[in-house]
């Protein structure tokens, strides 16, 4: 069985990610989507919240492939979770050519750390290149419509935090 990695702060997950993790159903048996802690962003969504809205994206999957999906929070490096979950291969998403650069250097990186793990670039699909968690949270924080972008679950979190 193979297994990949899909790491990300997945706040919150969108319509881009759950894209990504359904075609990496062409790639691997098992799929962990990596819920990064990240110390350096500030999340609108907790921990919890983010690897639920994970879990129910990955249900949503379910009927499609035949992907088995697990969620798995983690705050240590990439590789290090790479090994602790069996990945040979982390899976990711570029939306543009300044996905690129970031990506470039984390893999170079990432090999030096652990030469035995590949990484594999899967481009956004067309609909969604122009959405990123960011714009997400910031068009619904101003009350723009955001259910091109996310599942409705998600729209309904988003409502609840930017109204309280």
């Amino acid at each position: 069985m193979k297994t990949g990695l899909y790491p990300g702060t997945f706040d919150p997950v969108t319509f881009g990610h759950i894209d990504i993790i359904r075609r990496a159903n062409a790639l691997v048996d098992h799929l962990v989507v990596g819920i990064a802690v990240n110390h350096d962003k500030s999340p609108l969504f907790n921990l919890e919240e983010r690897v639920e809205m994970v879990e129910r994206a990955a249900a949503m999957l379910a009927a499609d492939t035949e992907l088995v999906i697990s969620a798995h929070p983690f705050d240590n490096l990439l590789v290090d979770c790479a090994e602790q979950t069996g990945a040979s291969i982390i899976i990711r998403g570029l939306r543009a050519v300044s996905d690129f650069e970031y990506e470039f250097q984390m893999v170079g990186m990432n090999r030096v750390l652990n030469s035995s793990i590949e990484t594999v670039f899967l481009m956004a699909d067309a609909r969604c290149q122009a959405v990123s968690s960011r714009l997400v949270k910031e068009v619904s924080r101003l009350g723009g419509d955001v259910s091109s972008f996310v599942p409705d679950f998600v729209r309904h979190a988003l409502d609840e935090k930017h109204n309280n």
